[in-house]
């Protein structure tokens, strides 16, 4: 208790916060479903979120650092129920993409004022119990947040009503904590070429993970109201995605510990693809909240396997960059999948989401068991011990190697390595032996 006693305030701050994002994120396809936008522009209101999300996690930190944490934000939020309630106003596509990309950006906002204050209120050698329990907070308030969209169909303008109430008292922990607030945020620094060359499987995980999950939580509300046309099992079909990732950080992150993570990783694309086929079969509740229980379990699983890879094939120094870098390519990932996903569920049918996020995994994980082991490879002995992670972050959750229990030092990402950096070698896709 001792460790978290500190950041207290700040993971109440998170519940609160990430009960009503995991309500919105399941509301808003609905919401948009039943005011007859078609799937196609769904899907890119979705992908406009994700590349929200990119947005905020480059331009955010600047802001941050000239007002302060507090003022930011509590501004964040403000812009966030603003635009959210904007929302329940308007039914025109268009407001819709651009909104929903404004959520992107202030919801990263908000995450990397709460996690670089939690980096600076946990000492370096507790850093990883806190981003586990606060991994779990995560996990179990969006879990949460679900269950809450079924107290709301009595009036189609209670979901508004209860994300702004959720969201609002995520300001007061924050508001009125008597902790001093951290340094100013650095600039994120993120490197695709760096990372593909210390590890072609985490490059291949973080970008295969981002479009595995960007097209499930794009589209996955759609697809399950549309196989079953009862708004009420919706939630109830996504918390049980949630809730299978959830339990399943765990034994997996043991099992990555003591076997090759390339393996791991390649294991787990194959089961989220068994699993994302057989949703596609599935037509009773039952079989639908089985399926995904288990594809959360697997694929929800893929982005901390792929983080955990890339630490262990980088240099300490490097982690923030690395870190960040495979965060930001899974962000990429989502946003292109949902855009996607979107217009192959309007020319094929609801079924085209699961066959889509199927291949995709099946893509993924014969990429990476093809790949030799490389000159950055580490044996299972030198790999780092795993840390439950969520790509519900932002570049902020990086400043300490969990690993650690030495603060990183903020070094140039200027290549150090010019036989792995050079980005003139990479334009010429002259690679090194690769990188497993």
């Amino acid at each position: 208790m001792s460790t978290l006693r500190p950041v207290s305030s700040l993971l109440f701050t998170t519940a609160f916060l990430l009960a009503g994002h995991g309500l919105h994120m399941t509301f808003l396809p609905l919401r948009a479903s039943e005011l007859g936008l078609s799937q196609t522009l769904i899907g890119l209101s979705g992908s406009a979120y994700f590349l929200g999300f990119l947005t905020g996690a480059l331009m955010i930190p600047p802001i941050i650092a000239r007002v302060g944490h507090i003022r930011s934000f509590t501004a964040l939020l403000a812009i966030f129920l603003s635009s959210f309630l904007f929302l329940s106003l308007v039914d025109e596509g268009i407001f819709w993409v651009l909104v929903r990309f404004v959520l992107g950006a202030v919801m990263c906002g908000s995450y990397t004022v709460i996690e670089s204050w939690l980096a600076e209120q946990s000492d370096s050698s507790r850093h990883g119990r806190v981003l586990s329990v606060y991994t779990a907070i995560v996990l179990l308030s969006m879990a949460v947040g679900q269950y809450l969209l079924g107290l709301t169909e009595a009036n189609p303008l209670y979901p508004f009503i209860l994300v702004s109430l959720l969201v609002g008292l995520a300001i007061v922990p924050v508001s009125l904590t008597s902790s001093l607030a951290p340094a100013p945020v650095p600039a994120t620094r993120f490197n695709f070429f760096k990372l593909y060359r210390r590890s072609h499987t985490a490059f291949a995980g973080a970008l295969g993970s981002g479009v595995v999950m960007g097209g499930f939580w794009g589209l996955g509300a759609i697809y399950a109201l549309g196989v079953t046309n009862d708004p009420s099992f919706v939630p109830t079909f996504i918390a049980a995605n949630i809730i299978g990732g959830a339990l399943a950080q765990y034994p997996i992150g043991m099992a990555s510990d003591r076997i090759d993570r390339r393996y791991v990783l390649a294991a787990l694309c194959a089961a989220s693809s068994v699993s994302a086929f057989g949703l596609v079969l599935a037509e009773s509740p039952e079989a639908l909240l089985l399926g995904s229980f288990a594809f959360g379990a697997f694929a929800n699983s893929l982005y901390a396997v792929s983080l955990a890879k890339a630490a262990d094939n980088s240099k300490r120094e490097e982690f923030v960059t690395i870190g960040s870098s495979v965060l930001l390519l899974n962000a990429l990932g989502s946003a292109s999948a949902a855009l996607v996903v979107g217009w192959a569920m309007r020319s094929l049918g609801d079924g085209a989401l699961f066959a889509f996020v199927g291949v995709a995994s099946l893509v993924t994980g014969v990429f990476i068991i093809l790949q030799p082991p490389g000159r950055t490879a580490v044996t299972i002995e030198e790999q780092g011990a795993f840390i439950p992670a969520t790509s519900a972050m932002a570049p902020a959750a990086f400043d300490q190697d969990p690993r650690s229990d030495e603060e990183v030092e903020y070094e140039p990402v200027a290549p150090t390595d010019s036989e792995l950096d050079a980005p003139l070698e990479f334009a010429e896709t002259k690679f090194p032996k690769a990188a497993a």
